[in-house]
């Protein structure tokens, strides 16, 4: 989804550097997540997920990591388009509570991290 908003508003501005910053946030939050599983086994709430059971651990939520490194970058780049942009990667962070497939505390965890990416990337791509 959110390679999606980053592809059509390099697009419509013309700056295929948008689409380019955004998937090396995605890439780098979503390598960051995994790395965080793979030090901190914490297993996913016991309770009936929507989807299928996954088998990786939980903490932190890769979802929310992604959707706040994407959102931000995309808001740093659109502030018209901000509001929008960070109320969707709160709907995807909280979807991940109500799917059963984290704690709260993973998807703050997951934004968090998220959050740090997206400064860094920005930070780099302005040098």
């Amino acid at each position: 989804m959110w390679l999606a908003i980053a592809l059509a508003l390099a697009v419509v501005r013309r700056r295929p550097s948008v689409f380019a910053l955004v998937l090396v946030a995605d890439v780098a939050a979503d390598l960051l997540a995994d790395l965080g599983k793979a030090l901190v086994h914490r297993h996913r709430p016991f309770v009936h997920q929507l989807g299928p059971s996954t088998a990786t651990h939980s903490f932190p939520s890769g979802h929310s990591a992604t959707s706040f490194a994407c959102a931000a970058v995309l808001a740093s780049l659109a502030p018209r388009l901000r509001v929008p942009l960070y109320a969707l990667a709160v709907l995807i962070a909280l979807s991940r509570l109500y799917n059963g497939d984290h704690f709260p505390l993973d998807v703050l965890a997951g934004a968090a991290l998220g959050s740090i990416v997206a400064v860094v990337v920005l930070r780099v791509s302005r040098r």
